[in-house]
Parts: structure tokens; sequence; C-alpha cells
């Protein structure tokens, strides 16, 4: 059985910390360089939900996509609910580590799981990192459709292929548009319009989309925005990130025994939807 130390080596190589934005809160937050790993949990968030699931699993590293602690702390207490994850992982020997930004712009990453998940064929990096000579790393992905879907089939594609939340997908334009080129970018992407248009592209599916930035970004072309839960747009880099875990495992001889999480952490829980009435 591998040590921790050389499974989070392995997880350095796959998404590098210096890769991460400097805002960014990557790493290992809590755990036991020399304890002995045999299973592994792989989820989008550290929260209540995910870390007790890891505990009733019986996990020994529990792997996040989303920081616990984003913005830093002057304390891990238990009356908070970050400290009481703090100390459920650690009463049972659960390490806890992050890939965040340095995993969305990876390669493969966040944007390439999305897209496979919506069948997409991956062109290029939406924003490429300019430290990568071979110009695959970066954030988001420019994508080509196998044949031509209106916009209202491919947010129905979105719909069936991604988790199910409350949201679903949220679209913007002519749904009867044609699409056959697509940006994709897992999580927030509403900052990435300019470069979405620089693409040239016929739509953008993304998540957290904002009135304004949406607003605008309809008005300056047929551009159609397909919105979906940030939680679902990110899932699939679990799949994809314990697909990668599995296969170091098999090289190592490690013989781990890797999840991933199939807990719904978006924190919108219902959907009303809107009804129609006469003046």
């Amino acid at each position: 059985m591998p040590r921790l130390s050389e499974v989070i080596a392995a997880l350095e190589n796959l998404w590098p910390a210096e890769r991460a934005e400097s805002w960014d809160a990557v790493g290992t937050v809590v755990g036991d360089p020399d304890q002995e790993v045999t299973r592994v949990l792989f989820a989008v968030d550290p929260v209540r939900e995910t870390v007790d699931e890891a505990v009733k699993l019986g996990a020994d590293l529990l792997v996040t996509h989303h920081p616990l602690y984003l913005r830093g702390t002057t304390t891990v207490a238990a009356d908070h609910f970050k400290g009481r994850a703090v100390h459920t992982l650690i009463k049972n020997d659960i390490a806890l580590h992050v890939a965040h930004t340095n995993a969305d712009t990876a390669d493969p990453g966040v944007s390439d799981a999305l897209a496979g998940a919506l069948d997409l064929r991956v062109v290029r990096p939406l924003v490429p990192d300019p430290t990568d000579p071979a110009g695959r790393r970066g954030i988001g992905r420019v994508c080509e459709l196998d044949h031509p879907v209106t916009v209202r089939e491919l947010a129905a594609r979105a719909a069936e292929r991604l988790p199910a939340t409350a949201q679903g997908i949220r679209v913007a334009g002519d749904p009867e548009a044609v699409v056959r080129t697509i940006a994709v970018s897992g999580g927030s992407g509403d900052s990435l319009f300019d470069q979405v248009r620089a693409a040239g592209v016929d739509a953008f599916l993304t998540a957290d989309l904002r009135h304004h930035p949406a607003s605008e970004a309809v008005a300056h072309s047929p551009l159609a925005l397909l919105d979906a839960a940030h939680w679902a747009t990110e899932w699939p880099w679990c799949e994809l990130a314990a697909s990668q875990l599995d296969e170091i495992s098999d090289r190592h001889g490690w013989d781990l025994r890797v999840h991933v999480s199939k807990t719904v952490t978006d924190p919108w829980t219902a959907h009303a939807a809107s009804i129609a009435t006469s003046s």
C-alpha cells in the first residue's frame, strides 16, 4: 500500500500546484504524509455530505475540486462547518487534497471532462496557457460537434448527460439556431465572453452566468448561451480524475480502490418553473 506522500506526489504530477492561479488555495489541507492509503474518494465540494461519505466509505483520502479554505482562516474550531470538516477528517485519519484551477487548465482537465460528457470533439483551449509549448493546456475548450444540432437539442443533450440539478439548463438566444462549434468551460464562465467571441463559435456552455454579462453577450452576436449548474459542469472531472489515479495505481501496483461521489452538493435544491398567465 502506498503512503499518502506517494499518492500526493502522483496527484501533483497530474495537477502541479504551481499551475494554480495566484489567488487559489490548492494542495493538501490535512493528512499525515506517512499514513497508508487504500481507498480514495473524489468529489467536487469538501462539505459535510462528502466528508461524511468519505467516513462511511472508509476512505483514507478525499480529493476535491473546490478548496476548503479559499480565503484563508484564523481558526479550525469545530463550531464552524469548515472547522467541523477538518476535525472529522483528522479524527477518522482521512486526508484532504484539493486540485482547483490547476485542474481547470490541465491536459486533460475539467473542461475536457465536460466536453467528453457531451460527446464534443476538443479542438483547442479557449484561453491557452502561455507556458505550454504544445498549446494543449488552458482554461475552457473550443469544440466541434459530430453533426450540427439546434440549440434546443444541445440543451436537451446537456440536461440528459450532466448530473441532474434543480437548475437544469438555461438557454439564451434562438433555441432553433444551428450549432456546429461550441466553447465550454466548467465552473463560472462569464468572464470569458471576449475569448468566446474571438473563437467564433456558435454557442457557449458554462455556469453561473449573470444577467448583465449574458444580456450584453447575446446583444453582441447570435451567440447562444447554455447555463448549467456550477457543480454539474465540474462533476465529470471527478470521473476523469478517478480514472487517471486508477491508471497510476495499476502502473505502480498500489491496488487502490478509487471512488467518485455521486452526492449532489449543488446548493440549489428545488426549482419552480414560471407559469404563463394571461393579462
